[in-house]
């Protein structure tokens, strides 16, 4: 595993959380019931490991806007902190350079996790990719492969937020 100091997490105990998170090749959406969805807009920060969101609930609601720092620690677990933002935060950061990119979640109940579906937009239009995070690493190793997936991606980097934003749809001959 990757130091966290060394990723510029000087104190990751203490204002840092460790995300762990299990992904996969979607065709399209599952056919079951959706929990909840959000319109999700993303500015990934160019030349950092920072992640602008804008959040906002399909059925109405205002829009969630957070600043976010990850790093990978492996393929199946990362470093993250959030700070929440006032609209008036989000508009000093939302000029910064960097890549956007566009995408639906949907949310679905799935045993004792929450499995997420991101339909892109934009240059990412047509991929589908399911995540599920969890709380320990017993209960995402014990977390069955989706009836709905085409196959787990999260040992492939380039399946991640920062590598799609930058590199685009994977060429799976590749």
């Amino acid at each position: 595993m990757t130091d966290p100091a060394a990723l510029g997490f000087l104190k990751p105990e203490k204002y840092a959380a460790v995300e762990r998170e299990r992904r996969w090749l979607c065709a399209g959406l599952p056919d079951l019931p959706v929990v909840r969805a959000e319109a999700i807009e993303d500015l990934y920060v160019d030349g950092s490991q920072l992640r602008l969101r804008r959040a906002t609930p399909v059925r109405g609601g205002e829009p969630i806007l957070r600043l976010s720092k990850k790093a990978d620690l492996a393929p199946d677990r990362r470093l993250i902190t959030t700070l929440y933002l006032s609209p008036a935060e989000y508009a000093l950061f939302e000029g910064l350079p960097g890549r956007p990119m566009r995408k639906t979640r949907h949310y679905y109940a799935a045993g004792d996790a929450i499995l997420s579906v991101d339909r892109f937009e934009g240059p990412l239009a047509g991929l589908c990719l399911a995540e599920a995070e969890f709380a320990d690493d017993a209960a995402m190793a014990a977390f069955p492969h989706p009836a709905f997936a085409v196959r787990e991606v999260t040992d492939d980097p380039r399946y991640t937020g920062g590598e799609l934003v930058r590199a685009g749809i994977p060429d799976e001959e590749g």
